[in-house]
Parts: structure tokens; sequence; C-alpha cells
């Protein structure tokens, strides 16, 4: 039975968490009262000083930078489960989202450079509508009880882990600064040291902890975004049991599951889902940027994820469980749509102009909410599953 937060289960309050701590940042922006208190806190400057190491930054970058190092911890842990012992353990079980994935990942990414112009300023966003928000997403799935089989939970969870893996990539290999060649070696000495305690079987998390701590740090000083000091750490750490029948992933992933869910998250999108909203017209939402977004978000994702998953199925790639009926995988190709969180964030390291992030939260909210109606529609419309029946 899941568990329950004031008498919700837990999944679906931490979505509604996340939904009212979004709609709190665009208030308090939209708020004349408010905005500027709001504005200050997030630029006001915090300092972290260890001898002659410091490090200086506005909250809005301590949250992008720290707190979202801890969120990519848990999705390295995620995946690595689900490769582990999930539903990406075997390819059988992983062709049906990896497919799905991929096309969750081409098709939204072409509709927006389609619209914006490859060669424009703004396809640096390309990756934007990429992205789906799990939390959101499974969020959404939950509201259906009995109408939803477990094995479309199990589909859009284990797409949005490749999703999240490719996510990884491409923040990686495109949205990267200068690099410092000091730094980047400090950070490859704590990977060969995470790798050792690996491979020796080490179930000390202080250990992993202190040396993961030190690669955030050179990391953030390296050019290399910051966050992918958590996806290196989170995949060091050991899943296998010890002789006890504990594994420390598991254990990690259980504890920090809370944290991200109902602090880390809803932070993130308080901080960063601020849009002002005065003057807001046709021609704003018209913006290449924002329609760009939202497209590919609302359009793309529901053709790419549901397309590639009829292709795979039709030419005999992959198999479609019987519980599954195409309505209930489009509804789920849908609510993949809801980008939110992982969206915003690539947002904010493709662009830094104040004009360009606020195209993108217009077209990362106007496109989420739309995946979610629709995907919520389609879903209602589904005949429940009954456990002496199988769904053709």
């Amino acid at each position: 039975m899941a568990q329950k937060v004031l008498g919700i289960p837990s999944d679906i309050f931490a979505g509604l968490l996340l939904a009212t701590a979004a709609l709190a940042g665009i208030l308090f922006e939209n708020i004349s009262a408010l905005a500027p208190y709001y504005d200050a806190l997030l630029g006001e400057y915090a300092t972290v000083a260890v001898a002659d190491l410091e490090i200086s930054k506005p909250l809005l970058l301590w949250i992008n930078d720290g707190l979202m190092a801890v969120f990519f911890l848990l999705v390295a842990l995620e995946i690595k489960r689900e490769v582990k012992a999930g539903a990406l353990s075997n390819w059988q079980a992983a062709a049906l989202p990896v497919y799905g994935a991929l096309g969750g990942i081409v098709i939204p990414s072409l509709i927006f450079l389609a619209i914006v112009g490859i060669d424009s300023a703004e396809a640096r966003g390309w990756a934007i509508p990429a992205a789906t928000d799990i939390a959101f997403a499974l969020g959404v799935l939950s509201l259906f009880g009995n109408k939803v089989p477990p094995v479309l939970k199990t589909f859009l969870l284990a797409l949005a882990v490749v999703d999240d893996l490719a996510a990884i990539v491409i923040i990686a290999l495109f949205y990267t600064s200068s690099l410092s060649v000091m730094a980047l070696s400090i950070a490859a000495v704590c990977l060969a040291v995470l790798l050792a305690m690996n491979l020796l079987g080490s179930r000390n998390w202080l250990g992993y902890f202190i040396v993961g701590l030190i690669l955030w740090t050179a990391v953030l000083k390296s050019g290399v975004h910051a966050t992918l000091a958590g996806v290196a750490l989170g995949f060091a750490i050991p899943f296998e049991r010890d002789g006890r029948g504990r594994s420390l992933a598991l254990d990690t992933e259980h504890e920090l599951h809370p944290w991200v869910s109902f602090l880390i998250l809803p932070v993130f999108a308080f901080a960063n889902a601020g849009v002002p909203l005065a003057g807001l017209s046709l021609e704003t939402l018209m913006h290449p940027l924002s329609l760009g977004v939202a497209a590919g978000l609302f359009v793309g994702k529901q053709l790419g994820v549901f397309g590639v998953v009829w292709l795979a199925v039709r030419s005999g790639l992959a198999t479609r469980p019987e519980e599954l009926s195409w309505r209930k995988l489009y509804g789920a190709a849908c609510l993949a749509g809801i980008g939110f969180t992982m969206s915003l964030f690539i947002g904010s390291l493709a662009f830094t102009d104040v004009e360009s992030q606020n195209a993108v939260r217009i077209g990362v909210l106007s496109g989420s909410i739309l995946s979610g109606l629709l995907g919520a529609i389609v879903l209602s419309q589904a005949r429940v599953v009954r456990p002496a029946r199988i769904e053709a």
C-alpha cells in the first residue's frame, strides 16, 4: 500500500506540493507588494569559505547548482535500480519505454527547432522540451486508481528514467561553459576514488559523502554543470547487497526520496516558476521561444512517444503488454509532455537573459498544463482494470 501524507497518497501529495510551490512562485512575482522581496531573496548572495577556497553565489544558483545536485543523485540511484533489477534490466522489458523515450526526445526537439529556426539564437534551447517531469506525470497518473494498470506506471517510470539519463548526457555535452583543467583534474581524482570504493565494496556512506562533496566543488569550479557530480556519486554507490542483505544504493534512495519530493523540488519550483505575467498577450505567447517550448512539449512529446511506440510494436521491435490498451499508452504519452522541473532546469542553463528565461517559463508552464489536461481527459475515459479480466 502506498504511503500517505495527511491522508493523501505520497505520490499525489508530492505532485500537489510541487504545483502549489510553482503557483506560489508565480504569485510572488506578480503581486506588487511581494515581488521585490521575492526577487531580493533569490538574488541574495550566500558565501561559503574554507581557507582560500570561496564559493559565493546568489540563492537561486545555490538552489539550481546545489540542491539540484541532490535531485540528480536521486535520479542516478533510480536509474541504477531500474538497470540492475527493474524495468530496464532486460531488453524485452525495456524495449517499449526505451523506444518511447527516444521518440519523446527527438521529435519535440525537431519541432522546437522548426519553430525557432535552426540558425537562431533560440536554437540553443533545443533540449528544453525533451524532458519529462516524473513527479508531476506520476502524480497525475495516480489520480486514476484502478483505471491504470501497474504496468502503465512502470512504462511511464522507465520512460522518464531513460529521459533523465539522456538529459544528463545532453547537459554534460551541450551546456557547459569554459573549462578549468585544474578543477577537472581534481574531479577526475575524485571519480577514481569513488570507482575504487565501489570496486572494493565499501559501504561507508560518510566516505562517499565526503568524496562526493569534494567532487561537487571541483565540478562547480570546472565549468561543467555541478549537478553532474550528483550523478557520478549516485552511479558510484554500490547496489549489491551486503552480508546483512542491505543495499547502500537502495537505502540511500529510500532516505533521499522524501527530501527531494517534499523539499528540494518544491523549493526549485518556487524559485524558478516566477514569471511576470504583467503585459502578457497573445504576442508574448506566440514568441518563437515560448511557442517552440510549448509545442515541443504538448505536440512533440505525444507524437514522439506514442508514434515511435506504435511503430516499434507494429514492426515487431517491441511487444505491447495485453494490459496496455492503445488509449492508455496515448494518455501516458500525453503526460510525458509535462516537462516542468527538468525543462525549467535546462532552460536556466541554455539562457541567462531575463527575457529568454521568462519566455521559456511561459512555454514550459503552458505546454505542461496542456499535456497534463489532455492526458487526464484521455485516461479518464479508459476502462477500469478488473482482476478477473484482461483488457484487450
